[in-house]
């Protein structure tokens, strides 16, 4: 299967990262051989972004690896790098040994005797089974996705976010580097605890002054000693690396030493066990430090003398001196501590031994008499836990000693063939290690008898380590092993950690760590180092091992768990690029091993596994929030939209219900010839009515064809989707090409959005050069759109004086937003003003509902229905019903109907020839005849309906209606002979409609001047497209005079509902 993305289609273009592009250097070629061959004349126009697959072969061959996002790199990789021979190291070398040595330590030399003994041979083989099929799980994922694609240094951090994306990168990144610093901790406690308990303990700074105070002593003893190590240690890495790299196979030599020499003694205990006595009083274990002799009396020349054993628990050393209870009815007697492998001791181990902290460790089926127990029992010499014990206490101090998986691939960049190594290599060393734990547990139950195994610290043999006790030829030979492993292992820690933060500090994507980045000439990371070392003493301040490994448990099983994560989610997806040469993986077991590092975290400690999720939920945010944008196509990217698309094909089926309308806008923007938004203010207004949620398109059209103004397209992309950052409105850009004006929008009407994310609202801003006589083309468009808006069943928002409309940051503290309902179309002025409200700019508006009654309308009751209505749908607002006389029709209206007629007949004489101007004379004097002889009939609030009959309206008001429009078109021509001559040629349709307009217009000024804003129902165009600017010129008049207007015009569905 083919190894690299060879999508041959390099983008030329600035911007686009190094890593999206296909092959790995991508300098430009040199341009003399780039015609070489005639053959390829088909092609030779693209050649520069193109480039021919023979050439791109060969730059893959000399790929040589670098770290990535490393700035000095990227800057050589431009001019030609010189060929850097570098050893490469093989399976065995580079991978295995390391995580050999990484997973070996601490644990396994100073608490698996300890857990052992505790938890008993059944339970310790659970949890290291439990932590060791973690490990394994995890190692399949983390090999699938290192042989996906050349994995350049950086080992876990980079496989990560280049596959889970940076704000999981970065949280995943952050933690391991948490998890490395603290084992580091670990590993230099470990350390002082074998140098202070085995090695020399006299040693120590503070010494216990009273009894009971060893544990508070030897804790300020690790505190001080591993300040000083640490500040040691982190000068050794500063000076030189290379030191500490040539010694980890010394440092490895000491601990495959050390095992060897554990079973070696093994096999020795089945031929001659080696001599350990073990004082027991009754079941109790003494502690060998303050006595010689393990027995009450000694016989000597004939007389019994007391022992010392005798002086810890009597006030003298007479025989007859006052004792302890215990101590006078129980006998001392002395057992081995390792009976040997064929002894059978192994029975006794098999099942649990969990205490409470300060409790005596007492050996199981060993007679003893219990006496009236004395207080002072601290001060005896007895061997005591330190700690309360419980099963899942050991998992978390456990599972540190699996951890370390992830060193064969953090040398991803040095090996010969990486995506063989780190599979074979890491999966081999995690079988080895599993075996040598699970291998010892049973040896370990089977050869030591259990009091001396839950003696933590070697009390009861004479302070010897207790793994020691088993070894052969000699103790020393694991303390001395253990000692330099675990030292070898912190300054692994020390030189690791580092160069991880420095690597993420590298990437740019956590703001705050980019100074961690810097470093020395030659790039070691020096501030990272400083860092490292003071999180390093936090740990060392805990200065209990067993306190500090659940910390560091809960960081590598977080990072394990999305290692597992990725692996999963890549597989599920079924991404293209997902194709790793590791074959034997299945996503079942990845998610098994990200179930298991869950509940491993949970087991270990509840409250530590949600502090480390708060952290890394709190990068991965901040990262959201602030990080750089990095695109690496990574899978989360995949998981959205494949989680879009199900969410959409969902959606799809039919409407929304009533409940769940809203407003889905489609804001049509006018841009200059810049590409600018001329009305910035539209996208204000929308983020005010949308506040974040439902969907957004904000669309525009550009003139041209889309060959010609692909680059004006872009631009203008650009800048709209800049406006809308600023703006702060989420949603979609959507910038058509089209010949004519009027057919992009329409194309937008009809095509903007995706199955059910579709718009169905439409906001526009009001055309306001549309009188201007060049600009003739401005309102035919509008009122085009307005009927594609009906035709489409969308609803339409009109918003006028756009400019005067608030931006985001105002606030208004008073004032009214008034809506004017005159006719009903499901409802949307009602729930226009609700919406805004809940936007700050708007929220501290009232709302004012206005209704209008005609003459024979009960206006009393109109109100109370209103009102109940209003309650119903659970809106606040003030209801005020106002009445519209019927008047004459003023002279004004007359006026304003012949300027609009002489207007119009101008403009289209303009554009007509003259045999079509004697055309239109005819049709104009026919028409007006005919409108003389038979009066309109329709009502203009009838003629501003949708064709159904809503319900607001019933029939017998429809007839009454008819009637009175008779009756006043009759007394119409009554008064035809006060009128001026031109006035009895206008038609009077327009007439009428102009008389409703300026009489809404008077009120709705009387009432609404000082509005901040004003909701108006908008009428529908003419059916008879001749009257198209008339229709322009009653809506200018219906709304002179206000601020800011909002004319809506209904989608005819209901919109708003009282049910709940």
């Amino acid at each position: 299967n083919p190894e690299y993305t060879l999508n041959f289609v390099v983008q030329s273009r600035d911007g686009i990262s190094r890593e999206s592009s296909p092959f790995i250097n991508s300098a430009e070629m040199d341009r003399g051989n780039m015609y070489e061959g005639k053959n390829m004349a088909l092609f030779e126009e693209e050649m520069d972004s193109n480039p021919m697959v023979s050439s791109l072969l060969n730059k893959l061959a000399n790929y040589t690896n670098v770290t990535q996002g490393v700035v000095e790199h990227e800057a050589d990789e431009d001019s030609k790098r010189k060929e850097v021979k570098v050893p490469r190291m093989g399976t065995f070398i580079g991978v295995y040994l390391p995580c050999l040595q990484n997973i070996l330590g601490v644990i396994l030399f100073l608490r698996l005797t300890w857990i052992v003994g505790t938890a008993g041979v059944l339970e310790s083989f659970i949890i290291v089974f439990m932590c060791c099929a973690c490990t394994m799980l995890t190692a399949i994922s983390m090999s699938a996705i290192a042989t996906n694609g050349v994995v350049p240094a950086g080992g876990s951090y980079y496989m990560i976010s280049r596959s889970l994306g940076p704000e999981f990168g970065g949280a995943v990144g952050l933690c391991f580097y948490l998890g490395t610093t603290f084992a580091g901790a670990m590993y230099i406690l470990g350390t002082i605890e074998i140098l202070l308990t085995y090695i020399s303990p006299s040693a120590a700074i503070f010494k216990a002054e009273e009894v009971g105070e060893e544990t508070e002593a030897m804790l300020n003893n690790m505190r001080v000693y591993g300040t000083c190590i640490i500040v040691l240690m982190a000068i050794v890495v500063f000076v030189g690396v290379k030191y500490v790299n040539k010694l980890a196979l010394v440092f490895l030599a000491c601990v495959i030493l050390s095992i060897i020499a554990i079973y070696a003694g093994v096999i020795k205990t089945a031929i001659d066990p080696p001599d350990f006595p073990i004082c027991l009083l009754g079941n109790r274990t003494l502690s060998k430090r303050s006595f010689d002799v393990c027995a009450k009396f000694t016989e000597g020349n004939n007389e019994t003398k007391t022992t010392n054993l005798w002086l810890l628990f009597c006030n003298s050393s007479s025989p007859t001196a006052m004792c302890d209870d215990y101590f006078s009815l129980n006998n001392v007697t002395e057992i081995q501590g390792i009976p040997g492998i064929l002894s059978g001791v192994l029975i006794d181990n098999l099942w649990s031994t969990y205490s409470e902290k300060g409790s005596i460790v007492e050996k199981k089926n060993q007679p003893s008499v219990s006496g009236s127990e004395d207080l002072k029992i601290g001060g005896r010499p007895y061997v005591f836990t330190d700690i309360m014990t419980y099963f899942t206490v050991l998992v978390g101090i456990y599972f540190p000693s699996v951890t370390g998986i992830m060193a064969g691939s953090n040398r991803s960049g040095d090996l010969k063939d990486a995506q063989k190594s780190i599979p074979t290599g890491t999966i081999l060393a995690i079988s080895t290690t599993s075996f040598i734990y699970l291998s010892c547990i049973v040896l370990f139950g089977a050869c030591i008898e259990g009091v001396v195994l839950r003696d933590k610290f070697g009390e009861a043999v004479n302070g010897n380590l207790v793994v020691g006790t088993l070894a052969w030829p000699s103790p020393w030979v694991i303390v001395i092993g253990s000692f330099f492993s675990t030292c070898g292992a912190g300054l692994q820690s020390l030189t690791g950690a580092p160069r991880l933060l420095q690597a993420i500090a590298r990437d740019g994507i956590v703001p705050f760590i980019q100074v961690f980045g810097h470093g020395k000439a030659n790039g070691e990371p020096t501030w990272a180092l400083l860092l490292t070392a003071a999180i390093c003493e936090i740990g060392i301040l805990i200065a209990s091992l067993d306190n500090v490994a659940p910390i560091l448990s809960m960081f590598f099983l977080m990072c394990y768990m999305f290692v597992n994560l990725a692996c999963a989610v890549q597989t599920l997806l079924r991404t293209p690029n997902w194709r790793p040469r590791f074959k034997y993986y299945h996503w079942t077991l990845s998610f098994l091993g990200m179930s298991l590092c869950l509940a491993l975290m949970f087991i270990c400690s509840w409250y530590y596994a949600l502090i480390a999720m708060l952290i890394a939920g709190c990068i991965y945010k901040y990262i959201e929030y602030r990080g750089a944008e990095k695109e690496w196509g990574d899978g989360i990217r995949g998981l959205s939209l494949n989680a879009a698309r199900y969410a959409l094909l969902r959606v799809e089926d039919g409407p929304p219900h009533t409940k769940n309308w809203r407003p889905q806008l489609l804001v049509l923007l006018n841009l200059d010839c810049e590409q600018l938004v001329k009305h910035p203010r539209l996208l204000s207004f929308t983020s005010q009515l949308k506040a974040g949620k439902g969907l957004t398109i904000v669309g525009s059209v550009l003139q041209g064809t889309y060959l010609d103004k692909c680059v004006e397209t872009q631009k203008a992309e650009e800048n709209v989707k800049a406006l809308m950052g600023v703006e702060k409105t989420k949603g979609f850009c959507q910038i058509v090409v089209s010949p004519s004006f009027r057919d992009g929008i329409s194309h937008l009407i009809q095509s903007a959005g995706l199955g059910g994310m579709k718009h169905n609202t439409v906001l526009m801003a009001w055309p306001q050069s549309w009188k201007q006589t060049e600009n003739h083309f401005s309102w035919k468009n509008f009122v085009d759109t307005v009927r594609e808006t009906t035709a489409a069943q969308q609803a339409l928002l009109v918003a006028k004086n756009i400019d005067l409309f608030p931006t985001n940051q105002e606030r208004f503290t008073e004032g009214n937003i008034d809506v004017w309902w005159i006719v009903h179309d499901g409802g949307m002025l009602m729930l226009l003003p609700f919406l805004l409200r809940q936007h700050k700019v708007w929220r501290k508006c009232k709302m004012r509902i206005f209704t209008v009654a005609q003459m024979d309308d009960n206006s009393i009751q109109m109100k109370k229905d209103l009102q109940m209505f209003l309650y119903h749908l659970r809106l606040n607002a003030e209801v005020e019903v106002v009445e519209m006389h019927n008047s004459d029709i003023s002279a004004y209206t007359y006026e304003r109907t012949l300027m609009m007629e002489q207007r119009s007949q101008m403009l289209k004489q303009m554009q007509l020839s003259k045999n079509e101007r004697e055309r239109e004379a005819q049709l104009i004097h026919d028409r007006n005849t005919a409108s003389r002889s038979a009066p309109a009939v329709k009502a203009s609030v009838a003629a501003a309906m949708p064709e159904k009959v809503q319900m607001t309206w019933t029939k017998e008001k429809f007839v009454a209606e008819k009637h009175k429009n008779k009756d006043t078109s009759v007394s119409g021509f009554k008064d035809i002979f006060n009128m001026k001559p031109e006035w009895g040629n206008l038609n009077q349709s327009n007439v009428r409609r102009m008389h409703t307009a300026v009489k809404l217009n008077g009120v709705v000024l009387n009432k609404s001047q000082h509005a901040q804003l004003v909701l108006l129902n908008m009428p529908g165009p003419p059916k008879n497209r001749k009257g198209d600017e008339n229709y322009m010129e009653f809506l200018e008049v219906l709304t002179e005079g206000l601020d800011r207007v909002l004319l809506v015009r209904g989608s005819g569905r209901e919109v708003i509902t009282i049910y709940s």
